[in-house]
């Protein structure tokens, strides 16, 4: 499911956005910052400050996650089943490892919502689609002038 281009995509994305939905039906878009790939099956997200998401979840423990390189303008959104795990189930420690891994103990992880991938999809930027000539070279120099950045220099 999560193939290794996906993977890939998880690993140099700085934000996520996990979809959820609450009782009433309200939808509730929330950036996470501390995620990573656990399997080839699950996603897993620290809850650091979500207490929206983590009542959604309980509710209706449907998401959707995506994430993007905002250079290449190219993604994947993640749809599944949620579940969140708390600091004593026995899981937490093994689910938390590779979070730990990225906070390196800087914030305290509340808990952790673990997700089953079922469905992946690509997400891309029109311009790949309807404006003839585009590619991912061209995207990424035009992000980089939107934003004002340039590559860094390898040494």
């Amino acid at each position: 499911m999560l193939t290794d281009d996906v993977l890939e995509y998880i690993d140099r994305s700085v934000l996520c956005w996990l979809a959820t939905v609450d009782p009433e039906a309200c939808p509730n878009v929330s950036p996470k910052e501390i995620f990573a790939a656990f399997d080839q099956q699950t996603l897993v997200i620290a809850n650091i400050a979500s207490p929206v998401s983590i009542s959604n979840i309980r509710a209706n423990p449907k998401v959707c996650v995506s994430f993007i390189d905002v250079f290449s303008q190219k993604g994947y959104k993640l749809l599944g089943v949620a579940e969140v795990v708390e600091r004593g189930d026995p899981r937490f420690p093994t689910f938390e490892a590779p979070l730990f891994d990225i906070t390196k103990g800087a914030f305290r992880i509340l808990s952790i919502i673990a997700v089953q991938v079922s469905k992946v999809e690509p997400i891309v930027a029109p311009s790949y689609r309807l404006v003839p000539g585009t590619t991912e070279a061209s995207q990424i120099e035009s992000a980089m002038r939107t934003y004002g950045v340039s590559p860094r220099k390898m040494q």
